[in-house]
């Protein structure tokens, strides 16, 4: 993975690991103050990670099939999420890695799903029909 792919791959990454950190902090330190908010702050962390991974190994179709899952979810749950907070912001007494669609990550939450999924349509894995295609074509 090279060039845009690799930094879509940091940007992931770098956002598991906030997410990750925030929602183990908020659920060790205050579970019980906001258990939705911080629910789905580890939800959104378990994301991240999931894409993080299906993302680094996309040319195998199973993982490529596991990018799409995921990504997909995360742009319907900050979407959902970010919706929900403002039209019950009484539901998200503390915020959550997807309230007000990812305002304390500069809306970078928001934006992210849609880069990872046209880079997933913009790079296919190769099926074997297709590599063997290739192949013969090449002879």
């Amino acid at each position: 993975m090279t060039g845009i792919g690799r930094v879509l791959v940091v940007v992931y990454a770098v956002l598991a690991l906030g997410a990750t950190g925030r929602s183990l902090v908020q659920i060790i330190e205050r579970f019980d103050h906001a258990p939705l908010a911080f629910t789905l702050s580890a939800a959104s962390a378990i994301v991240y990670i999931l894409a993080t991974l299906a993302l680094i190994f996309s040319r195998r179709p199973a993982w490529y099939r596991i990018a799409w899952v995921a990504i997909s979810f995360e742009l319907v749950g900050v979407l959902a999420i970010g919706t929900l907070s403002l039209a019950r912001p009484d539901l998200f007494p503390e915020p959550t890695v997807w309230s007000f669609f990812g305002i304390g990550y500069v809306f970078i939450p928001l934006v992210l799903p849609f880069f990872g999924l046209w880079w997933l349509i913009t790079h296919r894995p190769a099926t074997a029909d297709a590599a063997s295609h290739r192949a013969v074509s090449a002879r």
